[in-house]
């Protein structure tokens, strides 16, 4: 038995809904800024609970699209976890202003509230908290250290689709929020996608102009915008697969239950903790162990796939070399980088599939 670590077979169920939606699609003849964009806007919106949402071409671009909007340009700063898969530094970095990396709870992965901050300066503009793995960050403690500093808060909510915070679902805490819609998220398009959220009509506004070429009227430019347009297709296919996503999430979560039972004390695993305000929607179930390497290895060569969510932490990326980091500066990110490891999870994973990876750690 052969084990991936994502596999795309949960397909099979919803081929039937996928090719009447895009069939849908193709008799149309409308394929840019149609009806299926509008209709999966408003459908995501309505089961995140917020008031507006913007279909755009993928996650980063949500979260550049968010900052831009927001006014945050060159000479500002943003607060952003110094643990999160790189595209959330990048996306201040586009917009010209510069990453101020912060430490996560080393139990959550999490940035940590009680470290943001210390890393205000007066030219801090906005905290950007990602909701990691699938696990809703602090949010409320978050909001309020924004509030007392006159900063915007921007949710890079690409990993949490679903999850919540003290009942509230990411994605609806922040001004501007961006997620992603890769094939492998929880909520995933064919295709690269993303959406941008808001409680603000105003700032909806500006992001559904922004990334249509500054124009809300075909060929008059309000500013100077971008091509980060949501395609009608994928926005078909999200519709028949957002119906399916809280199904999906309680798959997630009983295959996450049985690894923390299969695997509670056993060697020096350390195994995912649940903040007690959060959910954990586990997009991804991660693993810490010293011999993360060797259990990989070991792992592989008896056909379980897993990979390591991130092994190069952002500040000592190359491209982020001129910010002169070095290897120490940001301890927990690195201990992290050095130790995790992410076992397969998908919906539709099977309970002896479940059981293979979970008797191999323990003979490993």
């Amino acid at each position: 038995m052969n084990i991936p670590f994502l596999s795309f077979e949960f397909h099979d169920a919803i081929r039937a809904e996928l090719q009447e939606a895009s069939t849908r699609v193709i008799e149309s003849g409308w394929f840019i800024n149609g009806n299926e964009v509008t209709a999966f806007e408003n459908e995501w919106s309505k089961f995140l609970g917020c008031k507006h949402s913007v279909g755009v071409s993928n996650g980063l671009d949500a979260l550049i699209l968010s900052l831009k909007t927001l006014g945050i340009g060159p000479g500002d700063e943003v607060i952003v976890p110094s643990n999160t898969y790189v595209a959330t530094a990048l996306a201040v970095t586009h917009v010209g202003a510069k990453p101020i990396f912060v430490e996560p709870n080393i139990e959550t992965y999490n940035i940590d509230p009680e470290r943001i901050e210390a890393a205000i300066s007066n030219k801090t503009k906005a905290i950007m908290p990602v909701h990691l793995y699938g696990q809703a960050a602090e949010m409320t403690a978050i909001m309020q250290i924004a509030e007392r500093n006159g900063l915007f808060v921007v949710e890079d909510n690409a990993q949490a689709q679903g999850a919540e915070h003290k009942g509230q679902k990411t994605g609806t805490f922040g001004h501007c929020n961006g997620t992603s819609f890769y094939p492998g998220k929880n909520l995933g398009a064919l295709g690269d996608a993303g959406a941008v959220t808001t409680n603000d009509e105003d700032l909806a506004n500006k992001v559904r102009v922004l990334g249509n070429y500054g124009s809300q009227k075909k060929y008059y430019n309000e500013v100077i915008g971008h091509n980060n347009r949501l395609d009608e297709m994928q926005a078909a296919f999200l519709r028949v697969k957002l119906k399916h996503l809280s199904d999906w999430t309680e798959q997630r979560r009983d295959i996450a239950a049985a690894y923390l039972r299969g695997l509670q004390g056993v060697g020096d695993l350390v195994l995912p903790i649940t903040h007690p305000d959060s959910t954990h929607v586990f997009h991804l179930f991660v693993i810490r162990t010293k011999r993360r390497d060797e259990l990989a290895a070991y792992l592989k060569e008896r056909g379980i796939g897993t990979l390591i969510h991130y092994p190069v932490p952002p500040h000592l990326q190359e491209c982020y070399k001129d910010l002169g980091y070095e290897r120490g500066d940001f301890p927990i990110a690195e201990e992290i980088a050095d130790t995790a490891l992410s076992l397969p999870i998908w919906p539709g994973m099977t309970h002896s599939e479940v059981k293979k990876v979970v008797n191999q750690v323990r003979f490993f």
